[in-house]
């Protein structure tokens, strides 16, 4: 028997999934590092987190957000029937299903906040493939290298239709509700991380920028910027070579060393990502790296919502950010 694992853990491969009378529900996620970076083969770690989840449900649909993410879910419907005819190797949905529950009023009920940066599309991708898959691979299977591989492949096929493009990271970490790793060869796994300490004075956290962020715009950006030379060169050798020793130190809980590498990433995300980050914020991140009390990074793609902390000193770095809402999801 399967045993449920809790959020931080150190055994990979065992799969919670938050289940209710009305069916499963999939979490949110945050991805630690490898944004942007895992476009370009930096390694990534996306975990999941509970704080917020999201599930699939059938009403009359008698509020205005229940007719809204009706009408989403329809254009996502229209979105795969192209992509199935012309992916029949790949995709492979119950689309006449989904259309007769489409009809009898399916929407997504959700409490992940969409533009935040928590993988509120990937929620939504892992819950339509898990209903409507045929022959899906399930989470309750030995999922091999090759079978997270083609999960992967489907999820970012999927979930294009919300971001124009896609790493499947997100809807993977939601579907399988464990730490994800990505290392430098694309080779996907679940991974363990260091047991969380309740009463350790440093901590991860999530900065609330008050604002909304749009994927898609930003994704265009960046595939711009990666036109110039010169700026493949910063994201191949800071970037994603800091993104990578971030990645390492977390998972082997090296973290004073990981903290050094989280300022260096900051100040590149600075530098050569400044339209990622919301122009009130600027000065907060600067003072972070100025002051070594904290550090910034983004928590996704950017541009508003959330973005995501590093401190040794938590309640020193509370008091200095006590004009914004803080999240811990980590504390070392």
């Amino acid at each position: 028997m399967r045993r449920h694992t809790a959020f931080f853990c150190n055994l990979p491969g065992e799969i919670p999934l938050a289940m209710t009378k009305k069916g499963p529900k999939y979490f949110a996620k945050v991805l630690l590092f490898g944004e942007y970076g895992i476009m370009q083969n930096s390694k990534a770690l996306a975990i999941p987190y509970q704080q917020f989840k999201g599930g699939l449900k059938t009403s009359a649909l008698e509020t205005d957000k229940q007719r809204r993410s009706n009408r989403q879910l329809r254009n996502f419907f229209g979105y795969l029937q192209e992509k199935q005819a012309g992916n029949p190797g790949l995709l492979d949905l119950d689309l006449d299903e989904f259309a007769r529950d489409l009809d009898e009023g399916l929407y997504f009920e959700s409490d992940i906040p969409e533009g935040y940066g928590l993988g509120s599309s990937g929620a939504v991708v892992a819950a339509v493939y898990e209903r409507y898959a045929r022959n899906k691979i399930s989470v309750l299977e030995n999922l091999s290298r090759e079978k997270l591989i083609r999960l992967r492949e489907i999820f970012s096929l999927m979930e294009s239709f919300f971001h124009g493009k896609s790493s499947g990271l997100d809807p993977l970490n939601s579907y399988l509700s464990v730490p994800i790793l990505v290392n430098e060869e694309k080779i996907i796994e679940p991974t363990g991380i260091p047991q969380r300490k309740d009463e350790g004075k440093g901590a991860i956290f999530l900065i609330d920028t008050q604002t909304k962020g749009e994927t898609a715009p930003l994704v265009q950006i960046f595939m711009e910027k990666l036109k110039d030379e010169g700026f493949r060169k910063v994201l191949k050798e800071e970037f994603i070579a800091t993104t990578n020793r971030c990645v390492t130190d977390f998972i082997h809980g090296q973290f004073g060393s990981l903290l050094q590498n989280v300022r260096q990433l900051s100040a590149t995300v600075y530098q050569h990502f400044r339209p990622m980050i919301p122009e009130h914020m600027l000065d907060v991140w600067k003072k972070g790296m100025q002051t070594g009390d904290y550090y910034l990074k983004l928590c996704g793609s950017g541009g508003g919502g959330y973005m995501l902390g590093f401190t040794d000193d938590f309640e020193k770095t509370r008091e200095q950010l006590k004009d914004f809402r803080l999240q811990v999801i980590y504390r070392f």
